[in-house]
Formats: C-alpha cells, sequence, structure tokens
C-alpha cells in the first residue's frame, strides 16, 4: 500500500490544469503555445493573471495532496521523498496528456510546504527577488531551483531530504533548458509579455 501511493503520487501529477482550462475556456492547447509549458506563467500570457494564479493554486495543491496521502501511510523519509518526486514528475510528463506538462515550480513548491515551510518562504523571497530585479519568471524559478539545496542544509533538514532538493534542482534545470536557451539568446519573455 505504501508503494501504491507512490504510483497515486504520479497520477495526480498528470492531472494537467492548465491544459484542461486552456482548452476548455479557450479552445486552444497551451502546449503548442508561448513556451509550450502548461503552467501558470504561459497560462498567463493567454488567459490572464487571474486564472493564471488559480492554476499555480491547483498546481502547488497537487503536491501538498500527494504528499499528505503518503504521509498517511508510512512515516519513511525515502517513501516521502519518492513520491514528491513522482507529483512532480507527473506534472512535467502527465501520462493523461502524451507526457507533456509544465516546469514542475509550483507542484515542487506544494511538495516542499509539506516537508518546511521555511524552505519554501527562502525559496519565494530568492525568486521574487530575481523576478523583481529581472522581469525574468523563468530566471526566478531557476535561481531558487538552486538554492533549494543550500536551504534544506540551512534549515537542518536531515540528509535524505537534502539529496531530494539536489534532484528536484536538477530536474528543474533540466526542465527549464529552452528557458535558458531564450534567455542567452535574449529572446525570452518578461513578465507581463503578452503573446505576439
Amino acid at each position: 500500500m505504501e508503494y501504491l501511493a507512490v504510483i497515486i503520487a504520479y497520477l495526480i501529477g498528470s492531472i494537467s490544469f492548465g491544459y484542461i482550462f486552456c482548452k476548455g475556456l479557450k479552445g486552444v492547447d497551451i502546449r503548442e503555445i508561448g513556451s509550450g509549458s502548461t503552467g501558470a506563467t504561459n497560462i498567463s500570457r493567454v488567459l490572464g493573471f487571474g486564472p493564471a494564479l488559480l492554476i499555480f493554486i491547483l498546481d502547488a495543491l497537487k503536491g501538498i495532496s500527494a504528499l499528505y496521502l503518503t504521509q498517511v501511510f508510512t512515516d519513511s523519509p525515502y517513501l516521502v521523498i519518492l513520491a514528491g518526486i513522482a507529483v512532480v514528475a507527473g506534472h512535467n510528463w502527465p501520462v493523461f496528456f502524451g507526457f507533456r506538462g509544465g516546469r514542475g515550480i509550483a507542484t515542487s513548491l506544494g511538495v516542499l510546504i509539506g516537508i518546511s515551510p521555511l524552505v519554501v518562504l527562502g525559496l519565494l523571497l530568492v525568486g521574487a527577488f530575481v523576478i523583481a530585479v529581472t522581469r525574468y519568471v523563468s530566471l526566478g524559478s531557476v535561481m531558487g531551483a538552486l538554492s533549494l539545496p543550500l536551504l534544506m542544509w540551512y534549515f537542518g533538514l536531515e540528509v535524505p531530504y537534502i539529496v531530494f532538493g539536489s534532484f528536484m534542482t536538477v530536474m528543474a534545470l533540466v526542465r527549464h533548458i529552452p528557458n535558458l536557451k531564450r534567455l542567452r539568446e535574449g529572446k525570452e519573455s518578461k513578465i507581463g509579455d503578452k503573446l505576439k
């Protein structure tokens, strides 16, 4: 039953709210627009800030609910970590939507809220500072991801969680490779930019 919770976590992550909302409200596949991500930043360029915020919250709730479900069945940090990886992997590569999803930032924050709210606060401060200075959401997400293992160490989390944080950092960086290429080329959209 414990490992079944990990599978369920992946399936929870595979519910692509961004795709569902854009398809239902605009009749478009968000994965074919803008950055191709189903996450809140790309959603904001199609549906606006309000729906994007709702998508962000729903994606974060996927991480929170998957972690809570797993903790009901086990107190093993390793299985909790596996469930955290699974729900983010489900968001990034959803089985219900052709394995094409988002970047995993909101869902990762949801997972981390269940592990350490202080770490999440640190991540939000780092990300918000970078976004405020540069207006690049992707750069804020990347810098937040890079700070994750350090914040986990600073707040005294156990080694398995720090290893998990490092894995999450790598996953986030891999998912942001297209954004990093656009940043290097000067083509990345800034916050508030509309699709042409």
